[in-house]
């Protein structure tokens, strides 16, 4: 098939462009400007450049690449400071409203049969009910103010998706990843402030969170453009887990002291709402229905073998 991606260059889109490439697909890869193309012609794509914000750049580029599926991967997101979570995400979130409406009627326009697009399973789902959300499982009704346009912008992008009558739309609700070209990986900022114990337990640590491999996102969403029905499928590991429980594991990889904790209060002058949120309310996912209906099992089913095995790679890692 010809699949045209959006989102080439980042962490996803690097993992995700040659695995299609190899499985005989045609890619074309949309990059913002020229500076990518090199990189993308040598992951065996070919370039096409044009800004997701600008309309007629996109209806061009799907013009020419003349797509059967489009795979959505547009996000900007760099450091995430929790105190001021809305600023971290406004260019993700821009990407997900504009960037998607764009795609979609380029595509339409272009008759694309099927279309996959990134959403967020991972902070996104309602803090309510039991910890672990199948898709079936309403996105957060009343997220706190700082989370509350990334959850609107993942709420446009799903609806938008899967409102497409004339495509197959498919949403993938990502954990958190982790590997390589990610926030997760050894070296990272996050990952040194839990090895120098920077990175406290708030509260009871009771937030459920669900990590992916970045690898095996990518085999879930070639699976997805290969054979997936219109529908939203949660992309993550079989392991959810509270922080109280990750987090220690992971410390003691690292090497490092057991995480330091603090209540309520103290997280949310450190780290504001919506790191307490995410220490203390978050929900996990299921992946039963991606495993079901699109064959797909994730090659690191944990993240304790998962982050072991990139720390223990990690030439400066401290055991």
């Amino acid at each position: 098939m010809r699949v045209l991606v959006a989102g080439a260059t980042g962490a996803m889109g690097t993992q995700l462009v040659p695995r299609l490439v190899g499985a005989g697909h045609e890619v074309f890869a949309m990059t913002r400007n020229q500076s990518g193309e090199a990189r993308l012609s040598k992951l065996g794509a070919v370039p096409v450049v044009a800004d997701a914000l600008d309309r007629g750049q996109v209806a061009a580029a799907v013009r020419e690449a003349k797509p059967d599926v489009i795979v959505h991967e547009l996000t900007a997101i760099g450091h995430i400071d929790t105190r001021h979570f809305d600023r971290s995400f406004a260019a993700t979130d821009r990407l997900r409203i504009v960037g998607t409406d764009n795609l979609i009627a380029a595509g339409r326009a272009a008759g694309v049969r099927r279309f996959v697009a990134q959403s967020n399973g991972a902070f996104t789902y309602a803090r309510t009910g039991g910890p672990v959300k199948s898709e079936e499982d309403p996105l957060d009704p009343s997220p706190v103010s700082t989370m509350a346009p990334m959850v609107a912008a993942i709420g446009h992008l799903e609806k938008a998706v899967l409102g497409a009558g004339w495509t197959e739309g498919i949403v993938l609700r990502y954990g958190a990843f982790y590997g390589p070209g990610t926030s997760m990986e050894p070296g990272s900022a996050q990952l040194e402030m839990i090895r120098k114990r920077q990175f406290p337990i708030v509260g009871n640590g009771g937030g459920v969170w669900s990590f992916v491999h970045i690898a095996d996102a990518a085999d879930a969403t070639v699976a997805a453009v290969e054979q997936g029905a219109r529908g939203v499928y949660n992309v993550v590991d079989d392991d959810p887990a509270p922080v109280a429980e990750w987090l220690p594991e992971l410390a003691a990889m690292l090497g490092a002291k057991k995480p330091m904790r603090v209540p309520r209060f103290v997280g949310r002058l450190a780290a504001g709402e919506a790191g307490v949120v995410l220490m203390t309310e978050l929900r996990g996912a299921s992946n039963a229905k991606a495993k079901r209906e699109l064959g797909w099992r994730p090659a690191h089913p944990s993240w304790r073998m998962g982050f072991k095995e990139r720390i223990q790679a990690d030439p400066e890692s401290e055991e």
